[in-house]
């Protein structure tokens, strides 16, 4: 993530809460000393018992960065959120409940407590599953052959999920599949 962008979104009055992956080896590695060296200032847990046959722990901790970054990301990085999820996956043959374990280190602009680091970092997923994950997953956006500017079709699938969307469908891959045995029923779509 360039510092350019978190200058431009505090220039447009905004604060970004940005997840650093090991992309950014130096940025990430500053993160997790910051956690390694400081005992958090705030921290939230929740436990997820509903969804899908899974049992989801989460952790927020929030440290303050104080003088610890380098004078580079000082002025961008107000505090670090590390978020620690273990969850419980149900094996239906089996019956047993094997885990798994991840932890994400996120880089905030301004100083939020853990409850709201935890909501913001929800949020996002929200729009990773409602977004990204259909277009990846079920319109073939990941396997996409397309070499030749292929933000062209990037585009189409996007007017596609959002004229669906505006039609209250809920099953995307239910929809495709309906609306490409009927052309009629797909351009109604397009009319309402």
């Amino acid at each position: 993530m360039p510092k350019s962008t978190f200058t431009r979104a505090a220039a447009s009055g905004n604060a970004l809460l940005v997840r650093v992956k090991g992309n950014q080896p130096g940025l990430h590695d500053a993160l997790n000393e910051v956690c390694r060296c400081q005992t958090p200032t705030d921290v939230h847990e929740t436990i997820d018992r509903q969804r899908h046959g899974r049992q989801e722990h989460r952790r927020v901790e929030v440290f303050a960065v104080g003088d610890t970054l380098e004078a580079e990301w000082k002025p961008h990085v107000a505090c670090v959120v590390r978020v620690s999820r273990l969850t419980y996956l149900k094996d239906t043959r089996s019956g047993l409940w094997p885990t798994r374990e991840e932890i994400g280190l996120y880089a905030c602009q301004i100083p939020l407590d853990a409850p709201a680091a935890g909501r913001s970092v929800r949020s996002h997923w929200g729009i990773e599953n409602r977004a990204h994950h259909v277009r990846d997953v079920t319109m073939g956006e990941d396997a996409s052959r397309i070499r030749q500017q292929p933000g062209i079709m990037a585009r189409l699938r996007s007017f596609a999920l959002n004229i669906l969307r505006a039609n209250g469908v809920r099953n995307v891959r239910q929809a495709l599949y309906a609306n490409a045995l009927s052309l009629d029923r797909l351009l109604a779509l397009g009319i309402s």
